[in-house]
Protein backbone atom coordinates (compact mmCIF):
# COMPACT_ATOMS: atom_id res chain seq x y z
CA UNK A 1 0.00 0.00 0.00
CA UNK A 2 1.64 3.03 -1.16
CA UNK A 3 1.93 6.03 1.27
CA UNK A 4 -0.32 8.88 1.01
CA UNK A 5 0.99 12.84 -0.20
CA UNK A 6 0.82 15.67 1.88
CA UNK A 7 -1.64 16.89 -0.52
CA UNK A 8 -4.00 13.82 -0.17
CA UNK A 9 -3.89 13.76 3.46
CA UNK A 10 -4.72 16.93 3.51
CA UNK A 11 -7.48 17.00 1.41
CA UNK A 12 -8.76 13.99 3.76
CA UNK A 13 -8.90 16.23 6.42
CA UNK A 14 -11.28 18.23 4.79
CA UNK A 15 -15.28 17.06 5.41
CA UNK A 16 -17.07 16.12 2.21
CA UNK A 17 -20.51 17.98 1.65
CA UNK A 18 -23.23 16.91 -0.97
CA UNK A 19 -25.77 19.04 -2.99
CA UNK A 20 -28.59 19.95 -0.82
CA UNK A 21 -27.03 19.61 2.69
CA UNK A 22 -27.06 22.46 5.32
CA UNK A 23 -23.13 23.91 6.44
CA UNK A 24 -21.93 25.64 8.99
CA UNK A 25 -19.39 28.64 8.63
CA UNK A 26 -17.66 32.05 9.13
CA UNK A 27 -18.02 35.24 6.98
CA UNK A 28 -14.60 35.78 6.36
CA UNK A 29 -14.78 38.14 3.22
CA UNK A 30 -17.99 40.78 2.43
CA UNK A 31 -18.59 42.58 -1.10
CA UNK A 32 -21.41 44.42 -1.78
CA UNK A 33 -22.95 41.44 -4.02
CA UNK A 34 -21.42 38.23 -2.74
CA UNK A 35 -20.58 36.41 0.99
CA UNK A 36 -17.59 34.15 1.11
CA UNK A 37 -17.78 31.79 4.07
CA UNK A 38 -15.47 29.48 5.29
CA UNK A 39 -17.05 26.03 5.59
CA UNK A 40 -14.11 23.84 6.21
CA UNK A 41 -14.04 22.63 3.08
CA UNK A 42 -11.58 22.52 0.15
CA UNK A 43 -13.06 25.35 -0.94
CA UNK A 44 -15.11 28.42 0.32
CA UNK A 45 -18.72 28.97 0.26
CA UNK A 46 -20.49 31.87 -2.05
CA UNK A 47 -23.83 33.29 -1.01
CA UNK A 48 -24.47 35.91 -3.91
CA UNK A 49 -27.22 38.77 -2.90
CA UNK A 50 -30.01 36.79 -5.01
CA UNK A 51 -29.39 33.83 -2.47
CA UNK A 52 -29.23 36.27 0.57
CA UNK A 53 -31.81 38.32 0.10
CA UNK A 54 -34.85 39.37 -2.11
CA UNK A 55 -33.99 43.21 -1.88
CA UNK A 56 -32.75 43.34 -5.89
CA UNK A 57 -29.93 46.18 -4.78
CA UNK A 58 -29.60 45.30 -1.43
CA UNK A 59 -25.52 46.27 -0.60
CA UNK A 60 -24.18 42.91 1.70
CA UNK A 61 -21.87 45.27 2.76
CA UNK A 62 -24.28 46.89 5.37
CA UNK A 63 -25.63 43.66 6.02
CA UNK A 64 -22.99 41.11 7.09
CA UNK A 65 -20.08 41.21 8.67
CA UNK A 66 -16.63 39.38 8.91
CA UNK A 67 -16.76 37.24 11.68
CA UNK A 68 -20.29 36.50 11.68
CA UNK A 69 -21.67 32.71 11.80
CA UNK A 70 -23.99 32.15 9.70
CA UNK A 71 -25.75 28.57 8.59
CA UNK A 72 -26.40 27.94 4.38
CA UNK A 73 -27.81 25.09 2.14
CA UNK A 74 -25.66 24.01 -0.25
CA UNK A 75 -26.48 24.72 -4.18
CA UNK A 76 -23.69 22.92 -5.81
CA UNK A 77 -20.93 21.75 -4.46
CA UNK A 78 -18.58 23.28 -7.71
CA UNK A 79 -20.17 26.12 -9.44
CA UNK A 80 -17.64 25.68 -12.07
CA UNK A 81 -15.07 27.86 -10.64
CA UNK A 82 -13.69 25.26 -7.93
CA UNK A 83 -16.58 27.11 -5.31
CA UNK A 84 -19.28 25.92 -3.19
CA UNK A 85 -22.53 27.90 -3.90
CA UNK A 86 -24.55 28.18 -1.21
CA UNK A 87 -27.98 29.48 -0.40
CA UNK A 88 -28.88 31.62 2.68
CA UNK A 89 -32.52 32.55 1.58
CA UNK A 90 -33.95 29.66 0.67
CA UNK A 91 -32.88 27.50 3.83
CA UNK A 92 -34.92 30.59 5.84
CA UNK A 93 -37.56 30.27 3.45
CA UNK A 94 -37.81 26.34 4.62
CA UNK A 95 -37.24 27.11 8.29
CA UNK A 96 -40.00 29.88 7.78
CA UNK A 97 -42.32 27.40 5.79
CA UNK A 98 -42.13 24.93 8.77
CA UNK A 99 -43.28 28.61 10.80
CA UNK A 100 -46.16 29.04 8.46
CA UNK A 101 -47.50 24.65 8.58
CA UNK A 102 -47.05 25.50 12.63
CA UNK A 103 -48.89 28.91 12.44
CA UNK A 104 -51.62 27.11 9.89
CA UNK A 105 -52.40 24.37 12.07
CA UNK A 106 -52.89 26.08 15.38
CA UNK A 107 -54.83 29.14 13.81
CA UNK A 108 -52.29 31.27 15.06
CA UNK A 109 -52.11 35.05 13.98
CA UNK A 110 -49.29 36.31 12.39
CA UNK A 111 -47.79 39.85 12.05
CA UNK A 112 -45.89 41.02 9.04
CA UNK A 113 -45.00 43.77 6.92
CA UNK A 114 -46.21 43.57 3.71
CA UNK A 115 -43.38 43.02 1.39
CA UNK A 116 -44.97 43.97 -2.27
CA UNK A 117 -48.17 45.47 -3.71
CA UNK A 118 -49.18 42.91 -6.78
CA UNK A 119 -52.20 42.84 -9.09
CA UNK A 120 -54.26 40.63 -7.04
CA UNK A 121 -53.25 41.15 -3.53
CA UNK A 122 -50.22 41.87 -1.30
CA UNK A 123 -47.15 39.96 -0.58
CA UNK A 124 -45.56 39.27 3.20
CA UNK A 125 -43.04 37.43 4.21
CA UNK A 126 -42.40 35.73 7.13
CA UNK A 127 -39.09 34.28 8.14
CA UNK A 128 -38.20 34.21 4.73
CA UNK A 129 -41.11 32.89 3.61
CA UNK A 130 -43.59 34.51 1.30
CA UNK A 131 -47.30 34.78 1.87
CA UNK A 132 -50.08 36.05 -0.35
CA UNK A 133 -53.05 37.36 0.58
CA UNK A 134 -55.25 38.52 -2.04
CA UNK A 135 -57.01 41.59 -2.64
CA UNK A 136 -60.44 39.69 -1.27
CA UNK A 137 -59.19 38.27 1.89
CA UNK A 138 -57.01 41.65 2.60
CA UNK A 139 -60.19 43.90 3.92
CA UNK A 140 -63.95 43.25 5.12
CA UNK A 141 -64.96 45.98 2.59
CA UNK A 142 -64.06 46.18 -1.05
CA UNK A 143 -60.70 48.35 -1.53
CA UNK A 144 -59.33 49.71 -5.33
CA UNK A 145 -56.27 50.73 -4.41
CA UNK A 146 -54.30 48.67 -1.83
CA UNK A 147 -51.30 51.02 -2.02
CA UNK A 148 -51.87 52.18 1.18
CA UNK A 149 -50.86 49.07 2.79
CA UNK A 150 -47.01 49.23 1.10
CA UNK A 151 -44.39 48.16 4.36
CA UNK A 152 -47.61 48.66 6.58
CA UNK A 153 -47.85 45.70 9.38
CA UNK A 154 -50.76 43.75 9.35
CA UNK A 155 -51.98 40.90 11.16
CA UNK A 156 -53.46 37.80 9.11
CA UNK A 157 -53.98 33.70 9.15
CA UNK A 158 -52.77 31.15 7.36
CA UNK A 159 -56.12 29.60 5.05
CA UNK A 160 -54.44 27.45 2.94
CA UNK A 161 -51.06 25.54 3.22
CA UNK A 162 -49.37 23.83 0.18
CA UNK A 163 -45.82 24.80 0.03
CA UNK A 164 -45.19 21.91 -2.83
CA UNK A 165 -47.11 23.78 -5.17
CA UNK A 166 -46.14 27.45 -3.95
CA UNK A 167 -49.72 28.26 -2.52
CA UNK A 168 -49.50 29.93 1.09
CA UNK A 169 -52.58 32.50 1.21
CA UNK A 170 -52.98 35.07 4.20
CA UNK A 171 -56.57 35.47 5.48
CA UNK A 172 -56.45 39.16 6.88
CA UNK A 173 -60.60 39.72 5.87
CA UNK A 174 -61.43 36.72 8.95
CA UNK A 175 -59.68 38.54 11.74
CA UNK A 176 -61.51 42.65 10.44
CA UNK A 177 -64.83 40.58 10.86
CA UNK A 178 -64.10 39.33 14.01
CA UNK A 179 -63.46 42.16 15.45
CA UNK A 180 -66.02 44.18 13.94
CA UNK A 181 -68.34 41.31 15.24
CA UNK A 182 -67.02 41.86 18.78
CA UNK A 183 -67.38 45.66 18.40
CA UNK A 184 -70.90 45.54 17.25
CA UNK A 185 -71.87 42.91 19.84
CA UNK A 186 -70.52 45.23 22.63
CA UNK A 187 -72.54 48.51 20.67
CA UNK A 188 -75.92 46.79 20.81
CA UNK A 189 -75.57 45.81 24.31
CA UNK A 190 -74.96 49.64 25.58
CA UNK A 191 -77.04 51.89 22.55
CA UNK A 192 -80.90 52.86 22.75
CA UNK A 193 -83.13 54.40 20.19
CA UNK A 194 -82.83 57.98 20.69
CA UNK A 195 -78.99 58.01 21.89
CA UNK A 196 -76.91 60.63 20.10
CA UNK A 197 -73.26 59.63 18.62
CA UNK A 198 -70.43 61.40 17.10
CA UNK A 199 -69.46 59.43 14.06
CA UNK A 200 -67.13 59.31 11.36
CA UNK A 201 -68.58 59.87 7.48
CA UNK A 202 -67.11 56.45 5.79
CA UNK A 203 -68.61 56.63 2.51
CA UNK A 204 -71.26 58.58 0.38
CA UNK A 205 -73.85 57.34 -2.06
CA UNK A 206 -77.04 59.15 -3.80
CA UNK A 207 -79.19 57.27 -1.49
CA UNK A 208 -77.45 58.42 1.89
CA UNK A 209 -74.36 58.25 4.33
CA UNK A 210 -72.65 55.65 5.81
CA UNK A 211 -71.42 56.44 8.88
CA UNK A 212 -68.85 54.70 11.23
CA UNK A 213 -70.13 54.67 14.86
CA UNK A 214 -67.06 52.93 16.26
CA UNK A 215 -66.55 49.68 14.57
CA UNK A 216 -70.40 49.43 13.92
CA UNK A 217 -72.10 51.27 10.26
CA UNK A 218 -74.98 53.28 10.76
CA UNK A 219 -77.39 54.26 7.64
CA UNK A 220 -78.07 58.25 7.90
CA UNK A 221 -80.76 57.91 4.74
CA UNK A 222 -81.07 61.09 2.59
CA UNK A 223 -84.42 61.56 3.88
CA UNK A 224 -83.08 61.64 7.37
CA UNK A 225 -80.09 64.20 6.59
CA UNK A 226 -82.49 67.64 7.51
CA UNK A 227 -85.95 68.33 8.21
CA UNK A 228 -85.71 70.20 4.38
CA UNK A 229 -85.10 68.67 1.27
CA UNK A 230 -81.08 67.18 0.49
CA UNK A 231 -80.60 66.55 -3.50
CA UNK A 232 -77.16 64.86 -3.26
CA UNK A 233 -75.93 63.84 -0.02
CA UNK A 234 -72.22 63.87 -1.46
CA UNK A 235 -72.83 67.56 -1.41
CA UNK A 236 -73.30 67.72 1.88
CA UNK A 237 -70.90 65.51 3.86
CA UNK A 238 -67.16 64.27 2.90
CA UNK A 239 -65.75 60.84 3.96
CA UNK A 240 -63.79 61.53 7.31
CA UNK A 241 -65.74 63.78 8.39
CA UNK A 242 -67.29 63.97 11.97
CA UNK A 243 -70.77 64.50 13.01
CA UNK A 244 -73.40 63.90 15.69
CA UNK A 245 -76.30 61.72 14.72
CA UNK A 246 -79.66 60.48 16.68
CA UNK A 247 -80.61 56.63 16.54
CA UNK A 248 -83.67 56.76 15.06
CA UNK A 249 -83.97 52.67 15.09
CA UNK A 250 -82.25 49.76 15.61
CA UNK A 251 -83.50 46.22 13.88
CA UNK A 252 -81.37 43.53 14.56
CA UNK A 253 -77.92 44.26 13.57
CA UNK A 254 -78.65 47.63 11.45
CA UNK A 255 -78.61 51.17 12.76
CA UNK A 256 -81.11 53.46 10.82
CA UNK A 257 -79.33 57.09 11.60
CA UNK A 258 -81.19 61.15 11.42
CA UNK A 259 -80.39 64.16 11.70
CA UNK A 260 -83.76 65.76 12.31
CA UNK A 261 -83.57 66.45 16.27
CA UNK A 262 -86.25 67.20 17.96
CA UNK A 263 -85.25 70.71 19.27
CA UNK A 264 -85.23 71.74 15.69
CA UNK A 265 -88.01 70.28 14.26
CA UNK A 266 -89.95 73.13 11.98
CA UNK A 267 -93.26 72.09 13.00
CA UNK A 268 -92.90 72.04 16.80
CA UNK A 269 -94.72 75.43 16.76
CA UNK A 270 -96.91 75.08 13.59
CA UNK A 271 -99.62 76.20 15.56
CA UNK A 272 -98.49 79.48 16.18
CA UNK A 273 -96.47 80.01 13.12
CA UNK A 274 -99.17 78.98 10.95
CA UNK A 275 -102.41 79.46 12.69
CA UNK A 276 -104.97 79.69 9.95
CA UNK A 277 -105.51 83.47 8.98
CA UNK A 278 -101.72 83.94 8.79
CA UNK A 279 -100.50 86.02 6.02
CA UNK A 280 -97.09 84.30 5.24
CA UNK A 281 -93.87 84.54 2.74
CA UNK A 282 -92.35 81.42 0.99
CA UNK A 283 -90.84 80.56 -2.31
CA UNK A 284 -92.33 77.94 -4.82
CA UNK A 285 -90.69 74.76 -4.61
CA UNK A 286 -92.53 72.42 -7.20
CA UNK A 287 -95.03 72.31 -9.82
CA UNK A 288 -97.85 69.68 -10.25
CA UNK A 289 -101.08 70.38 -12.24
CA UNK A 290 -102.72 70.71 -9.22
CA UNK A 291 -101.08 72.99 -7.68
CA UNK A 292 -97.99 74.11 -6.32
CA UNK A 293 -95.85 73.16 -3.27
CA UNK A 294 -94.88 76.14 -1.60
CA UNK A 295 -91.50 76.09 1.31
CA UNK A 296 -92.23 78.21 3.99
CA UNK A 297 -89.39 76.67 6.02
CA UNK A 298 -87.05 74.03 5.81
CA UNK A 299 -88.95 70.89 5.89
CA UNK A 300 -92.46 72.84 5.86
CA UNK A 301 -94.01 72.98 2.75
CA UNK A 302 -97.60 74.15 2.08
CA UNK A 303 -100.12 73.31 -0.79
CA UNK A 304 -101.47 75.98 -2.93
CA UNK A 305 -104.05 74.75 -5.09
CA UNK A 306 -103.98 75.68 -8.83
CA UNK A 307 -107.78 76.92 -7.52
CA UNK A 308 -106.35 79.48 -4.63
CA UNK A 309 -103.48 81.05 -6.93
CA UNK A 310 -106.17 83.90 -8.43
CA UNK A 311 -109.89 84.85 -8.84
CA UNK A 312 -109.25 84.63 -12.06
CA UNK A 313 -108.88 81.21 -13.89
CA UNK A 314 -106.07 79.36 -14.29
CA UNK A 315 -105.61 76.56 -16.32
CA UNK A 316 -102.06 75.57 -14.70
CA UNK A 317 -99.67 76.75 -12.13
CA UNK A 318 -97.14 77.12 -14.36
CA UNK A 319 -98.97 79.78 -16.40
CA UNK A 320 -98.73 82.36 -13.54
CA UNK A 321 -95.88 80.95 -11.34
CA UNK A 322 -92.02 79.31 -11.49
CA UNK A 323 -89.95 77.31 -9.67
CA UNK A 324 -88.13 79.60 -6.94
CA UNK A 325 -90.66 82.90 -6.92
CA UNK A 326 -91.27 83.76 -3.47
CA UNK A 327 -95.00 84.44 -3.30
CA UNK A 328 -97.36 85.78 -0.25
CA UNK A 329 -100.34 84.18 0.59
CA UNK A 330 -102.80 83.58 3.61
CA UNK A 331 -103.32 79.97 5.61
CA UNK A 332 -106.87 78.78 4.89
CA UNK A 333 -106.29 75.12 6.07
CA UNK A 334 -103.41 73.79 8.75
CA UNK A 335 -103.95 69.80 10.01
CA UNK A 336 -100.62 69.43 12.41
CA UNK A 337 -101.28 65.52 12.91
CA UNK A 338 -100.84 64.76 8.90
CA UNK A 339 -98.22 67.48 8.64
CA UNK A 340 -100.43 69.50 6.24
CA UNK A 341 -100.86 73.27 5.07
CA UNK A 342 -103.16 75.35 2.61
CA UNK A 343 -102.38 78.50 0.96
CA UNK A 344 -104.51 80.62 -0.60
CA UNK A 345 -103.44 83.79 -2.97
CA UNK A 346 -106.80 84.11 -4.35
CA UNK A 347 -108.07 85.19 -0.73
CA UNK A 348 -105.96 88.19 -0.35
CA UNK A 349 -107.02 89.46 -3.83
CA UNK A 350 -110.36 92.16 -3.58
CA UNK A 351 -113.71 90.51 -4.76
CA UNK A 352 -115.39 91.49 -7.94
CA UNK A 353 -118.18 93.96 -6.11
CA UNK A 354 -115.17 95.68 -4.05
CA UNK A 355 -113.54 96.48 -7.06
CA UNK A 356 -116.55 97.80 -9.10
CA UNK A 357 -117.17 100.13 -6.04
CA UNK A 358 -113.69 101.40 -6.33
CA UNK A 359 -114.30 101.86 -9.69
CA UNK A 360 -117.48 104.22 -9.03
CA UNK A 361 -116.39 106.52 -6.36
CA UNK A 362 -113.09 106.96 -8.57
CA UNK A 363 -115.45 107.88 -11.52
CA UNK A 364 -117.68 110.12 -9.42
CA UNK A 365 -114.55 111.73 -8.06
CA UNK A 366 -113.48 112.38 -11.33
CA UNK A 367 -116.41 114.13 -12.26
Amino acid sequence: MSELTFEQMLEDSFKTIRNGEVVDGTVIDVKPDEIILNIGYKADGIITRSEYTNETNADLTTMVSVGDKMSAKVLKVNDGEGQVLLTYKRLAAEKGNERLKEAFENHEVLRAPVAQILGGGLSVVVDEARVFIPASLVSDTYEKDLSKYQDQEIEFVISEFNPRRNRVIGDRRQLLVAERAEKQKELFEKIQVGDRMEGTVKNVTDFGAFIDLGGVDGLLHISEMSWGRVENPKKVFQVGEKVEVMIKDIHETKIALSLKFPETNPWANAAADYAVGTVITGKVARMTDFGAFVELAPGVDALLHVSQISRAHVDKPSDVLSVGQEITAKVVDLNEAEKKISLSMKALEPVAEEKAETENVDESAAE
